[in-house]
């Protein structure tokens, strides 16, 4: 093993003031910020290597200035415990399995046995500071985030990289099992996603790839009750080579996958809920069959569409064109699976829809609750834990209004109800709970 030096990082309690020293008064560049949902935190990343912007972004040593996102996260209470400073050093390594395998033969402590997710799509794991000398470091294998960035082909994923992420999540509301589950990643221009947010904002919460596109997961919702319901279906097989390379789709992990490690299968699933009927998220309601016709994925289900929403997708303009793809929607009427729904409506027990318009006209969230318990699927109301602040809207939404309005909304009931949001499109963070930080709304992951 030959490690070698990644980066320094810093817990900060105030980071403009962090900023304003190194990147106003020393002169380095803010390379990328990225959030780390899992330890909420926020990492900005600086070059302190000579012309960052033409090399490898990971050809040189870096400082990585560490912001908690949520009062409860290591680095809040570490910087509770002994203020802002140095909080670890990050080495790089070819293979951090064979690395952590090399250290446990020499009894070196660890604080992780095996690799996690961290940023820059990296596997990182830490050492005990006892066995450092007093130092926590961390080793770290880089991943497909920082391949893309060096342009890779869309960011795609790298071996074994990215498959910390894409495995299914179960979570309990009530009498009801909720399995969060993937079909992949794709991407998505970032001014398109966020709209009327500068960049220089949006990049601190995630960030770009050489073609400005941000990566997003597409996350489908199993709900298990007296029937077995799934909240959309991700892209499934659309699309074609060119296709696929415009929305950087990554499907070497996928719906079939997940489904199959939580124990299910297309048979299992009795209803099929649309949110909507973009590409991303209803493109797996679909799929070709030996002879290249599409037919119904789920060969028992019955799919569940608002009637506006089937209207709008079959009657395109040039504003919504490129989000629909009808090809893979038609199926469903001719196999007479299609079920249209006209208002807000119970589902199936515990599972109720409400139009919230804004991305679309006829948008819907899902509310699910039993026994006083509640969980949301939003949708592309608030695709990412990103979009969480009321401006913080979608570009392509054809309502942007109306999505601000839904959003404060639900925002409220959520936060109310304590209940358990799920978000369709976030890398990292399959749900979380809302709640209020410093006057302003934070999701604290599940």
């Amino acid at each position: 093993m030959k490690a070698i030096l990644d980066h320094i990082g810093i817990a900060v309690q105030d980071l403009d003031a962090a900023l304003a020293f190194y990147r106003d008064a020393l002169g380095l560049e803010v390379e990328a910020s990225e959030d780390i949902g899992s330890q909420r935190v926020r990492a900005h990343f600086l070059s302190v290597g000579e012309s960052s912007s033409q090399t490898r972004p990971d050809s040189g040593p870096k400082l990585e200035l560490l912001e908690a996102t949520a009062p409860d996260s290591p680095i809040a209470r570490y910087l509770e415990k002994r203020g802002p400073g140095i909080h670890h050093i990050t080495l790089r390594v070819d293979d951090i399995a064979a690395a952590l395998t090399q250290l446990k033969a020499r009894g070196v402590r660890l604080v992780n046995e095996e690799p996690r997710a961290g940023a820059e799509g990296a596997l990182v794991a830490f050492i005990h500071p006892s066995s450092a000398h007093g130092v926590l470091v961390e080793l770290k294998q880089s991943g497909a985030g920082e391949a893309g960035r060096a342009g890779g082909a869309g960011g795609a994923a790298t071996a074994g990289a990215e498959d910390t992420r894409v495995v299914h999540a179960r979570y309990a509301v009530g009498d009801l099992e909720l399995i969060s589950l993937h079909d992949g990643f794709f991407r998505l221009d970032g001014g398109a996603m966020f709209g009327i947010v500068p960049k220089p904002l949006w990049e601190r919460k995630v960030r770009s790839d050489h073609r400005n596109r941000i990566r997003l997961a597409m996350r489908p919702l199993v709900v298990r009750g007296v029937r077995t319901l799934m909240i959309d279906a991700g892209i499934g097989d659309q699309g074609d080579a060119k296709f696929r390379d415009i929305y950087g789709v990554d499907r070497n992990r996928n719906l079939d996958h997940t489904l199959a490690d939580a124990g299910l299968s297309p048979d299992a699933i009795d209803i099929v809920l649309a949110t909507h009927l973009h590409f991303d998220h209803a493109g797996g309601f679909t799929r070709r069959d030996a002879a290249g016709r599409r037919r119904p994925r789920f060969p028992r289900a019955r799919y569940v569409v608002r009637r506006g929403e089937w209207e709008d997708a079959l009657h395109t303009h040039e504003r919504n064109r490129a989000s629909y793809l009808t090809d893979g929607l038609l199926p469903l009427a001719e196999a007479g699976v299609l079920e249209m729904v006209d208002d807000d409506q119970t589902i199936m027990p515990g599972v109720r829809v409400r139009r919230t318009g804004g991305h679309t006209m006829h948008h819907q969230a899902v509310w699910i609750e039993s026994k006083g318990q509640y969980a949301a699927y939003v949708g592309d109301i608030m695709p990412t834990t990103a979009h969480l602040g009321a401006a913080w809207i979608m570009g392509i939404d054809l309502y942007p209004v109306e999505t601000l309005a839904a959003k404060q909304l639900f925002v409220r009931e959520a936060e109310a109800r304590n209940a358990l949001v799920f978000f369709s499109h976030d890398p990292t963070i399959p749900a979380g709970r809302i709640r209020q930080h410093e006057g302003r709304p934070i999701v604290v992951p599940a």
